[in-house]
C-alpha cells in the first residue's frame, strides 16, 4: 500500500521531520497539532484560543486531504493540565458531529513550544 503525504499552507508547517498527515489506503493519520497560528508560526495565547487553533489546524489538514473532521475515528488529546479537559469537550463539540470518534486524553509533562494542548487524529475516508 502506497503512502501519500498531505500538506497545506493553511496549517502550521512541520517543525521536524514529519508530514502534516499521511494517507494509507482509506486511512488518514494526522500528526499532532498545537495552537500555532499558521501565518505567524507563533503560539496563540490561552487554553481556549489554543484549543480552537488546534481544531482549525486539524480541519485545514483534513480539508487538504478532501475529508472532514467528521470522518475521524480516533482523537488523542495531550494536555499539560487535565483540569482543561472540560474546555476541550466544550470546544470540540463545535468542530465534530455525532457519532463522535473514539478518544483518549493524556496528561503530558510538556508539549512542543510550551503548548498547553496537542491533538492528533485518525480518519477513515471513502
Amino acid at each position: 500500500m502506497a503512502k501519500q503525504a498531505i500538506h497545506t499552507n493553511d496549517a502550521p508547517q512541520p517543525i521536524g521531520i514529519y508530514s502534516q498527515a499521511v494517507r494509507a489506503g482509506n486511512a488518514l493519520y494526522l500528526s499532532g497539532q498545537i495552537g500555532l497560528d499558521p501565518r505567524t508560526m507563533q503560539l496563540v495565547d490561552g487554553i481556549d484560543a489554543q484549543i480552537h487553533q488546534v481544531f482549525l489546524n486539524l480541519r485545514a489538514v483534513v480539508a487538504a486531504a478532501g475529508a472532514s473532521l467528521d470522518d475521524a475515528v480516533k482523537f488523542t488529546v495531550f494536555l499539560t493540565d487535565m483540569t482543561d479537559f472540560p474546555r476541550v469537550n466544550e470546544i470540540m463539540a463545535g468542530y465534530v458531529g455525532q457519532p463522535y470518534a473514539a478518544r483518549s486524553a493524556v496528561a503530558a509533562a510538556g508539549l512542543p513550544r510550551g503548548a498547553l494542548v496537542e491533538i492528533e487524529a485518525i480518519l477513515v475516508t471513502s
